[in-house]
């Protein structure tokens, strides 16, 4: 594994943009080292870009998942941030639950405005 990576690599080795590796470091979350024009990424960016990338798909925002990159501390075993992340999965998961309570309720009400739209269609019909 390389100790140091260009744009191209990490957009390459996770299957970004260059684009959207550009706006995580206007967002601060990636700090790369500059050579003139070039950006040099370290191990850490790739690790600060899986979380970003890992964050996303799991719904954290990027305030979220710029905390926990803030948090990063191999030197100390990660025991906060992986406590933090810890502590946002069950917050994350316990807003996925209402949210699917919530959409079974919707569906419950939907339905009952269809078998309602029906019988007043049916009694239409009859007249």
């Amino acid at each position: 594994m390389p100790t140091t990576y260009s744009i191209s690599d990490l957009a390459r080795e996770l299957d970004v943009t260059p684009r959207a590796i550009r706006f995580y470091e206007e967002q601060d979350m990636l700090v790369p080292e500059r050579r003139g024009q070039e950006r040099i990424y370290s191990p850490k960016d790739l690790v600060a870009l899986k979380l970003i990338l890992r964050g996303k798909r799991i719904g954290f925002s990027l305030t979220e998942c710029k905390e926990l990159i803030e948090l990063y501390d191999p030197s100390h075993g990660n025991r906060k941030q992986l406590d933090t992340f810890m502590s946002k999965i069950a917050a994350r998961r316990f807003q996925l639950e209402q949210q699917m309570l919530d959409i079974q309720q919707m569906q419950l009400e939907l339905d009952t405005a269809e078998e309602r739209c029906l019988s007043a269609m049916a009694e239409i019909d009859k007249k």
